[in-house]
């Protein structure tokens, strides 16, 4: 990030540290605080309604809850929610919480709304003064709102449209708005505001103040919140505190991420990268034992956590926040099996996870870039044991002749739980699979297919438990297949990777992104990746408008909204780009990077970052605020132009 750059000056102050003033959202100067360098990071304005649903809100700190901001044609003088982003019971508890006015009433117009890095601002005008409002997650539990006031009048606070079900009572100087589900909002304000509870809302006024601080928490039951009084009492007794850590926190991401030497439109992306992998972070909550990072807090199917989603999700949080990427490793292996199988996802209800199938093994990748970051030695030893236990069940349980080359395959036989397994759901080149049982109980079968993919995680793998045990004077006693890998998947006629067969050893499907993790772990021979180079670089396969489909773009299956069977997954590219790198293509691989962060629609402007995106036009597709793809958006970025350029692991 290029720190002597000219910034506009703001129209006015910034908030301080226990107060606030006016903001207009432009960028400000980035010596202090490098956020306010990234004004309007997303657009997730929106007004709650029955006509529309929102597709991102504003959370922060592990929270299980989240606010929008008013869209300028339904302003509410308040910031929209909370919004409850558990799974099984996503609702608005209000269309606004607590909105504020002066004391002798009127509605504002709208003046500001901004969105800086765990920083969300909205601004009303009225006829004698302007109200402004930031607000800003303390901890999972509570954000603290802070209002600026040049009225000259008192404050007004009220509730708008609570939800049908909400009762509200109060206790001393705190609102509790109360759902039947057991979920608690607390409106806490400060002791001299007069507060009064009727008719199914409540009216809390102020005296004449230039300044003012509410606590709105929310919590899963009365329990949780009784718990918590006391620190949401010191919140609210020193607000400067409260909000100073918040910044040293977010201080502390953004520094540790950007580069000096990086265009501004590239730290942008990174930045909304964190922001999205920290949006997306929920505390440790009912069968979730540790905390972890969901892949898109918008979708409701996809809040719990994946295998291999959280590998990625790690090894692109270790960085920055290495505790949450050790948690979020620790929360799967909370349910390895027996037999030492890491399930495919858990959920906050451990009767919804489903452990039908496991997901390709990238963990060790995600524990090296902790080790890189941390030096934990503590981390390594803990995970070490686990981590090769669940090494060895591939070989165990997904190997079903026994040659040391392993398949994707379920515990149930289903063809569609093995291609969970896989990652690629509908992939291609799955399409003629057959399933076959590995043992006599007949729970762990495999498809009549060796994953090129697979096997290329597996030596990677082993390379890095070999690492670890080295560091631990541990042994390393399991199967390793590394010099194997190259020439059993390399077909030399069709100068591609591919699946095998295991009837006959054929070479199976066509030319897919499964052949990108040889390059990326470093397993492909110089001599193959040269004849691979003239089909990864024709731009009517591989080198498309955004780089690096799933499949090639020519083939007579391809599909520009296929899921896997077409468009653009940034993970795949990722590998593409990177292993390119591991043979001395940098300038190639800078040249694709700039592809993708130039033409990815909406990436240096507002729009959230998405599951994936069209090959050949850039839009946006499936799950929005998507960390998968903001996990490798950051990697793309610490390694474009050389800098933090990590080659593939060789021992």
């Amino acid at each position: 990030m290029r720190r002597n750059t000219l910034f506009f000056i703001l129209i006015a102050l910034l908030f301080g540290a226990g107060g606030a003033a006016t903001i207009s959202c432009v960028r400000a100067s980035a010596s202090e605080n490098i956020r306010y360098g990234f004004p309007d990071i997303f657009d997730i304005s929106y007004t709650p309604d029955t006509l529309h649903r929102c597709t991102g809100w504003f959370t922060d700190a592990g929270a299980w809850f989240g606010f929008t901001s008013p869209e300028r044609a339904a302003w509410t003088d308040g910031f929209c929610g909370p919004f409850s982003l558990d799974m099984n019971r996503r609702q608005w508890m209000a269309k606004s919480a607590v909105t504020v006015t002066p004391a002798d009433g009127g509605k504002g117009s709208p003046d500001s709304v901004c969105y800086y890095p765990g920083e969300l601002h909205i601004g009303s005008a009225f006829g004698n003064g302007r109200i402004g409002q930031r607000l800003n997650f303390i901890d999972a539990s509570s954000a603290l709102l802070s209002v600026e006031n040049t009225t000259g009048k008192g404050l007004s606070y009220t509730g708008l449209e609570w939800a049908p079900e909400i009762s509200l009572e109060q206790v001393g100087n705190t609102v509790l708005a109360s759902h039947p589900s057991g979920e608690i909002v607390a409106l806490t304000f400060a002791p001299e505001t007069e507060i009064k509870v009727d008719a199914g809302n409540y009216v809390a006024r102020t005296p004449v103040r230039d300044s003012d601080h509410v606590v709105i928490s929310f919590f899963a039951d009365r329990e949780d919140y009784d718990a918590s009084a006391e620190r949401i009492d010191s919140i609210l007794s020193d607000p400067a505190s409260a909000l100073a850590e918040n910044g040293r926190r977010w201080e502390d991401y953004l520094r540790k991420t950007l580069r000096d030497d990086m265009p501004d439109e590239y730290d942008r992306i990174a930045v909304k990268a964190i922001t999205t992998l920290v949006s997306n972070h929920r505390v440790a909550r009912g069968g979730l034992l540790h905390d972890g990072i969901i892949p898109s807090h918008a979708v409701g199917y996809f809040v719990g956590l994946w295998a291999w989603d959280s590998w990625r999700f790690s090894a692109g949080a270790a960085a920055f926040d290495p505790e949450l990427a050790k948690n979020n490793i620790r929360a799967m292996f909370d349910y390895q099996q027996p037999d030492g199988m890491v399930i495919d996802c858990i959920y906050t209800d451990p009767a919804e996870n489903n452990a039908r199938d496991s997901k390709p093994p990238l963990v060790c990748w995600a524990v090296d870039k902790i080790w890189e970051a941390t030096a934990d030695r503590e981390f390594l030893a803990e995970m070490y044991p686990q981590l090769l236990a669940y090494y060895k069940w591939w070989y165990a349980k997904r190997d079903h002749d026994a040659n040391g080359i392993c398949e994707y395959g379920s515990v149930d036989g289903t063809l569609e739980a093995a291609a969970w397994e896989s990652g690629m759901d509908n992939a291609i080149r799955f399409d003629d699979v057959t399933m076959l049982p590995n043992n006599e109980e007949k729970d762990a079968w495999s498809m009549d297919q060796e994953s090129v993919d697979l096997n290329a995680y597996l030596a990677n793998e082993c390379r890095y438990l070999k690492k670890f045990a080295a560091i631990l004077g541990e042994r390393f006693d399991a199967p390793d297949q590394t010099d194997r890998i190259a020439d059993y998947f390399f077909d030399p006629e069709r100068k591609f990777f591919f699946d095998r067969h295991l009837g006959d050893r054929r070479s199976v499907g066509d030319p897919g992104c499964e052949a990108y993790t040889m390059l990326w772990t470093g397993l492909a021979k110089p001599e193959q990746v040269e004849a691979m180079m003239p089909v990864l670089q024709d731009t009517t396969k591989f080198s498309t408008y955004i780089p690096f489909p799933t499949i090639a773009a020519d083939n007579p299956k391809y599909n520009p909204r296929g899921y896997w069977r077409g468009p653009i997954w940034l993970d795949q590219t990722y590998f593409a780009i990177s292993g390119l790198r591991n043979y001395g293509h940098d300038d190639l691989a800078d040249a694709y990077t700039r592809q993708v962060f130039d033409r990815l629609d909406g990436l240096k402007e507002g729009a959230p970052i998405h599951e994936n995106y069209g090959t050949h036009t850039g839009e946006r597709l499936k799950a929005p605020h998507f960390s998968w793809s903001a996990s490798h958006l950051i990697m793309l970025y610490q390694e474009y132009g050389g800098g933090g350029k990590v080659k593939a692991l060789i021992l």
